[in-house]
């Protein structure tokens, strides 16, 4: 009987340590939730994508928060627990090789929803070399958001876009050659964005991903988004690290000059160091000044424009 109850107290106590290991899964689990709306997750081509670029899913590969050669495009919605109507649509950086889905996309999402913004990431599909690709999926999450406005609390005129890097070349792309009034973002902010297809200045990896290694001049032309800016082109939230060595600041500063021409509102934030790629990273040293800069930006050029 002795040894049965020494069975038993044994098997009880392992099982509480198993209850107690499980509630701390559980509680991390939560903790990782947003603190606000719940995510949605939404495929971008529910019926199947108009183009194809050759990737398969099986390839698709995640290294830590970067996600390699995406070959599908989903869209993952974080709506604002008291919404103020803005909504911001983010593209990732990732060289048109992949993405960095964590401090370049779903880190930030909190931030933003306890400003009332609702923030959308994109997944979006590696060009592969058809260069149509990024920019189709771009445009569809823009039909999406503006298709969900009433339900996630948005106005549909206060959608704008974000990019880094690679995803700030695709969001330029999108603000300078958007198809229709449904894709056109109603503002840019642009993280140490990839601008030009000039050899040299360009960021070579995301060109040749983009359009290939010996691209036609007219192509180049085509994704230098600096020279597609024209007077109807939405105003812009730029920054960027003058030491940056990965993407030359002239790719921004082209950017800006063209804005400036066509009389295009911006905003350039230049910090004089932190490299490239820090997105929503607390190692970056001008975190705190980015992040209040821009939410002054918002609340005063975005936000009031919701009240009219």
């Amino acid at each position: 009987m002795n040894g049965i109850m020494a069975r038993f107290r044994r098997t009880m106590g392992k099982l509480r340590k198993r209850m107690v290991r499980v509630g701390l899964t559980m509680g991390l689990a939560l903790a990782a939730v947003p603190c606000f709306g719940e995510k949605v997750t939404l495929p971008v081509w529910p019926d199947g994508a108009p183009n194809e670029s050759g990737l398969s899913v099986e390839n698709e590969n995640w290294n830590g928060d970067f996600l390699n050669q995406t070959a599908t495009a989903e869209l993952y919605v974080y709506p604002a627990a008291e919404p103020n109507g803005t909504a911001i649509l983010m593209c990732p950086g990732g060289g048109y090789w992949g993405l960095a889905m964590g401090h370049e996309g779903h880190a930030m999402a909190d931030w933003f929803n306890s400003m009332g913004i609702t923030y959308a990431v994109l997944k979006y599909r590696m060009p592969n070399g058809h260069d149509e690709i990024p920019l189709s999926d771009a445009e569809q999450a823009m039909r999406i958001l503006r298709a969900h406005a009433s339900e996630w609390g948005i106005n549909p005129n206060s959608i704008g876009v974000m990019g880094a890097s690679a995803g700030g070349h695709l969001a330029s792309t999108l603000a300078t050659h958007y198809s229709s009034s449904q894709t056109r973002p109603d503002f840019q902010i642009l993280f140490y964005p990839v601008i030009t297809m000039e050899q040299g200045v360009t960021h070579q990896g995301s060109r040749d991903f983009l359009i290939g290694k010996t691209p036609s001049d007219e192509m180049v032309k085509r994704y230098s988004n600096e020279l597609q800016i024209t007077l109807e082109t939405p105003e812009a939230f730029l920054m960027v690290s003058a030491d940056d060595d990965v993407v030359p600041v002239a790719n921004t500063l082209r950017y800006v000059t063209s804005l400036s021409e066509n009389n295009v509102p911006f905003s350039l934030h230049v910090y004089p160091t932190g490299g490239h790629g820090w997105g929503y990273g607390d190692h970056f040293t001008y975190k705190p000044q980015w992040t209040a800069e821009l939410q002054k930006w918002l609340q005063e050029r975005i936000l009031p424009k919701n009240k009219r």
